[in-house]
């Protein structure tokens, strides 16, 4: 049944909206080509002439995500004060939104690393992390690098935690009326002190 409605030249936007329409629906084991193309109402063969294969579908769908990724973390930060901005709570409030959309999105054994929309588009997002998101970082320094990583590192790794329902039996021993968001200040309020605490015998 066609739930994807397309314009014409707008086909491949179509295939990609209906993949994740499946995805999101069905989920990722689901999500084959004819399916796309069925979702989509269109020839089985349409997917292949503008994807490829399954990979270069999944790529293209993950490329969607992080650019949609990407402007929420710059809305985000757009619509924070100046000096501090909420991107650990808008990242996992993306995740919270497309749970399997966003897994998808780092699924490096599904997806095709080397495509430049889906690298160029996975880097301008998580540059915003590091605050080095005026201009597309294709070759980051050093120091960029590690600005991306260690705020990243920190709130992926909750966000997989949540999503994977890995902190349900932390949330039921927590204090009453403990949801995702009041442990994630938690979480980030101990990083901030581990990050400013004295060296041992200072």
């Amino acid at each position: 049944m066609k739930t994807t409605p397309y314009h014409h030249g707008a086909l491949k936007e179509a295939l990609i909206a209906a993949a994740e329409a499946i995805l999101r629906r069905d989920g990722l084991n689901a999500l084959t080509l004819r399916a796309a193309a069925r979702e989509a109402g269109v020839s089985h063969a349409a997917p292949s002439h503008h994807f490829g294969d399954l990979t270069g579908l999944l790529t293209e769908l993950a490329a969607s995500g992080f650019q949609r990724f990407g402007d929420q973390l710059r809305t985000a930060r757009a619509a924070a004060d100046s000096k501090r901005w909420d991107g650990a709570r808008a990242y996992m409030a993306f995740a919270q939104e497309n749970p399997a959309l966003f897994q998808l999105m780092f699924r490096s054994d599904r997806l095709d690393g080397s495509n430049p929309i889906f690298r160029e588009a996975r880097v301008k997002a998580l540059s915003v992390l590091a605050d080095v998101h005026q201009a597309p970082v294709m070759q980051p320094s050093l120091e960029q690098l590690g600005a991306m990583l260690s705020g990243w590192s920190l709130i992926h790794g909750y966000t997989l935690l949540l999503l994977d329902g890995r902190l349900t039996p932390v949330l039921g021993i927590a204090p009453e009326g403990t949801t995702p968001e009041n442990l994630l200040e938690a979480v980030l309020s101990a990083a901030d002190k581990r990050r400013i605490a004295p060296p041992d015998g200072a």
